[in-house]
């Protein structure tokens, strides 16, 4: 009887420590979602955004990274396609409904969108001091003197445009242009669904 509550109490241990390795294990085990697979490479595709927007205020003064700026945002609907696949292929079994596609696609540029905003922000909080719209600013102005008739409107319009864009904080403007990323996100996720979406055989 002496021994007895020692050897419950032994047991209870080590009955607690096989069911903490199991849940240990069953946590280890645990496969990722799509939510953190769209996460993940929401962060790839938002360090690319972050990286091209660098070579658009210094593309004012060297043309050929204006360019470079360009190109590369042009390739981000191949980007998209190519990291969608790549979780399709590798992290999917190879197959993917329309709706698991898209819920992907929308999720990615979601992600790479609330990223590149934190960098829009620290751009034109402390970077910028009204330099990009500016340099637009002026060049505008310089177009308008070199053309005549329905252009110079065109071009007065988008100087006013530019105008209440100038006018916004920091803050708006980030948020102005992470709605745009946002809707471009939605828009690009559509047809990279269908591309990527696979019937299981």
């Amino acid at each position: 009887m002496f021994f007895q509550p020692f050897i419950h109490y032994s047991s209870l241990k080590k009955t607690t420590f096989v069911v903490t390795i199991k849940l240990n294990d069953m946590t280890a085990e645990r496969p990722m979602t799509l939510q953190e697979y769209a996460m993940r490479f929401g962060t790839y595709m938002g360090l690319f955004w972050i990286f091209k927007f660098i070579f658009l205020p210094i593309g004012f003064s060297i043309p050929l990274l204006q360019l470079l700026f360009i190109l590369m945002t042009l390739f981000v609907p191949v980007l998209g396609y190519i990291y969608a696949r790549r979780y399709r292929n590798q992290h999917h079994e190879g197959y993917l409904s329309f709706t698991q596609a898209f819920s992907f696609c929308f999720l990615m540029y979601l992600f790479a969108s609330i990223l590149t905003a934190l960098a829009h922000y620290v751009y034109f909080r402390f970077i910028d001091q009204g330099y990009l719209l500016n340099t637009y600013l002026d060049q505008l102005e310089n177009i308008k003197n070199s053309v005549s008739g329905d252009m110079k409107i065109s071009v007065e319009q988008l100087i006013s445009s530019f105008d209440v864009i100038s006018s916004l904080t920091p803050l708006q403007l980030t948020f102005q242009l992470l709605s745009q990323n946002f809707f471009y996100g939605i828009l690009l996720s559509i047809p990279t669904g269908l591309l990527v979406m696979k019937k299981k055989n």
